[in-house]
């Protein structure tokens, strides 16, 4: 017998599931005065918490393939909850590992990652101290900025912990349906009437005009973004050509997406597109890939050359230094600062931006200005759409070096990964297709903004993970596929 009384838990029980139900009521009742749509964002988080702990890969897994879904939300702030919520989630989900004694996957270029965020945050630290070019007014974008860079990690820890429960390819065929999106709304904008396409997909994010269907922006808000997310797509899509059985199902995928790649009217994104395709095809250089690549280079660019809005831009570049000798760095600025010049153009805006965030950078050389203060030093209040000049304004010296390493590292973990013994045929490819993205990505910097473009970041992060499991053996998850193109080379 024991000796402690037995107490009913049913009418307590019940109390509780009371007072819990009209806490949710009452808060739901404030959420739709104060703003509606938080009221399906609250029960958005709710159901994702519970499915997080409940079914935890489907639910990473279906996070990644909204992200592409959000930026059309960025009026509503949509895409920094999520990132907000991605932190939360791993580090529960971290501390519920830690608590209950169980293994939490990591690797070395985790640790690394970690301490390069961890260093950026110290110039969020110094903004308040006053050790920078800006003060605490500009400490609410330093803060933005640093959390975002913090997402970043922190989805690659969470799709580490997929790790021996999903097989690699299976993860990376669920990323592919993070496309429906921002294809259907690029179908939509460049095959109905401007009054039929809903307007949400006509606004532009970041420039907030209205958009026409003569440039596409998908659901990633600017056609610069949808263009390098498109690139990093193409190149995933000619990864799984490469070795699947089936491959008119991919060729026809990959038509697609360069196809929408052009529409963006992206110079950034086809000039990513070249660099990408000399670094992919070059290493397997045969005629098979010589002539696919060469293929693959003319018709993105006769497609874009023929089009009507192609050549304006093209002939916007006789306008610049870039293609017209007689045009020198500083008189494309005087052309650009000329209010009744016709020669004012995206290109020569850049030179412009860029001439005075290096003045700028000069006053303080050494540790700049602070994170994400880019728009606060510029004269345009414009971002610098040069990611090396970016990190050089605001990080000075010491940023644009942690920034260049930073770079550097990727490429490195890439090599090893490649060259790894055991090895898989299928990571070999993939190492070797992602090297040759970066290597684009190093020379969109050089005029866009590729590291503000947070969704490509997101998938650019995952893979990153991805690439790093072990692809020899088989998963233990229940799900297995058919891991036949996994297996090492003999």
């Amino acid at each position: 017998m024991s000796l402690y009384p037995r107490f009913n838990l049913a009418p307590y029980l019940a109390l509780l599931i009371t007072a819990a139900g009209v806490s949710i009521g009452l808060a739901a009742g404030f959420i739709v005065g104060v703003q509606p749509i938080l009221l399906v964002v609250f029960f958005v988080a709710f159901t994702t918490l519970f499915f997080f702990f409940k079914d935890f890969e489907k639910t990473v897994l279906g996070l990644l393939i909204l992200r592409s879904s959000l930026d059309i939300f960025s009026a509503q702030q949509l895409p920094a909850a999520f990132a907000i919520g991605i932190d939360i989630l791993a580090l529960l989900y971290v501390a519920f590992k830690l608590i209950s004694r169980q293994k939490v996957q990591t690797d070395g270029f985790f640790y690394f990652f970690a301490g390069w965020v961890a260093i950026q945050g110290l110039w969020v630290i110094l903004l308040p101290l006053g050790g920078l070019g800006l003060g605490a007014s500009a400490l609410d974008d330093a803060i933005r900025e640093w959390i975002r860079l913090f997402s970043f990690l922190m989805i690659y820890l969470l799709v580490l912990q997929l790790k021996e429960k999903i097989s690699p390819e299976k993860a990376i065929n669920a990323l592919f349906l993070s496309l429906i999106a921002p294809l259907t709304a690029a179908c939509m904008q460049t095959f109905l009437p401007a009054s039929l396409v809903p307007k949400i997909l006509l606004a532009s994010a970041s420039t907030g005009e209205i958009g026409t269907a003569s440039r596409i922006n998908g659901t990633l808000g600017h056609p610069n973004s949808f263009a390098t997310f498109a690139l990093l797509f193409l190149g995933l899509t000619l990864w799984k050509f490469s070795y699947c059985r089936q491959r008119l199902p991919w060729a026809l995928l990959l038509a697609a997406v360069a196809f929408f790649l052009v529409a963006t009217q992206s110079l950034t994104g086809l000039v990513m597109l070249l660099a990408f395709a000399i670094a992919f095809f070059l290493p397997r250089m045969s005629l098979v890939n010589l002539v696919a690549g060469t293929l693959l280079i003319l018709i993105v660019g006769g497609l874009f050359l023929s089009s009507e809005a192609g050549q304006v831009r093209l002939n916007e570049l006789y306008s610049t230094p870039l293609l017209n000798p007689d045009i020198d760095w500083s008189r494309s600025v005087a052309m650009q600062l000329s209010s009744s010049s016709s020669q004012a153009n995206s290109f020569n805006w850049r030179v412009t931006q860029w001439t005075f965030l290096l003045q700028s950078w000069e006053d303080f050389p050494i540790l700049g200005y602070g994170l994400g203060t880019t728009k606060a030093v510029s004269i345009f209040h414009n971002a610098a759409h040069n990611d090396y000049i970016r990190a050089l304004v605001e990080g000075g010296i010491v940023g644009l070096s942690c920034f260049l390493v930073f770079l550097l590292a990727q490429a490195i973990r890439l090599l090893q990964l490649r060259y790894a013994i055991p090895q898989s045929a299928a990571r070999r490819d993939l190492c070797s297709m992602m090297l040759a993205f970066l290597a684009s990505m190093c020379v969109g910097m050089l005029a866009g903004n590729v590291v503000g473009q947070t969704p490509l970041w997101f998938y650019w992060c995952t893979l990153l993970s991805i690439v790093g499991w072990n692809w020899t053996q088989p998963s233990n998850h229940s799900d297995r596929i058919s891991h036949k193109s996994l297996q090492p080379e003999n």
